[in-house]
């Protein structure tokens, strides 16, 4: 079994978003994460609608939108018309989260849902049955660049367990510091999504870095 791998545009050169893009596509990633944060719920801002429908036109690989927002349940429907396959919005931003879950399976979309390194995993017992991508978050959200979290290897195990336990299909994703010296053993803790962006956007061959997390076999 090799893991899905999710490059992170967050550490693409926004000037040449499309030629990035492009170079996505060419490589052998099967997702594209695009981190969106407003400024609230995180103090950085990156893209927008228009910047994600732009990356949409560019894209032959499913959008996998990560909604690092308050109130996320308002804009739904606007980045599942732009070009969203999947959304994740956090556990700690939804007042509702089995409503917000429901509202992205209406829209045809797979719905995620993301944690922060401070969430216990136990918060995810009444949803994890719905959905199809835990968005699993080693960093504290907000920047690109950060230092994996070395306590989320443990953590991702007791999510894996609880998967198990519930018999959820939820796919565990990966993001945050994610990179070719650490991406094994957060592959054989229990992650099938590895999300990564200086680990594929810092490196001299983008498409051979995104080749060799895609290369990993679980141990």
């Amino acid at each position: 079994m090799n893991p899905l791998v999710a490059p992170s545009v967050l550490s693409c050169d926004f000037a040449y978003i499309a030629r990035d893009m492009e170079m996505i596509n060419r490589s052998a990633a099967d997702l594209v994460h695009v981190d969106v944060m407003d400024g609230v719920y995180v103090p950085n801002i990156s893209f927008g609608l228009p910047v994600v429908a732009a990356m949409k036109r560019h894209s032959t690989k499913p959008l996998d939108v990560h909604l690092m927002m308050v109130n996320p349940e308002r804009y739904l429907q606007d980045f599942r018309d732009a070009g969203a396959d999947s959304i994740s919005v956090h556990i700690e931003a939804c007042t509702h989260i089995h409503i917000a879950v429901q509202q992205i399976h209406k829209m045809g979309a797979k719905a995620g849902v993301a944690i922060n390194p401070g969430t216990a995993v136990s918060a995810l017992e009444d949803i994890i049955r719905d959905v199809e991508i835990i968005c699993f978050m080693s960093v504290n959200p907000g920047w690109g660049g950060q230092s994996f979290i070395e306590t989320s290897i443990e953590k991702i195990g007791r999510l894996k367990e609880l998967i198990l336990k519930t018999g959820s299909k939820a796919l565990i994703e990966i993001d945050g510091g994610v990179k070719l010296d650490n991406a094994q053993r957060i592959f054989d803790a229990g992650a099938d999504i590895l999300v990564s962006g200086s680990g594929v956007f810092g490196q001299p061959d983008p498409v051979a870095a995104i080749a060799s997390l895609k290369s990993l076999t679980r141990q």
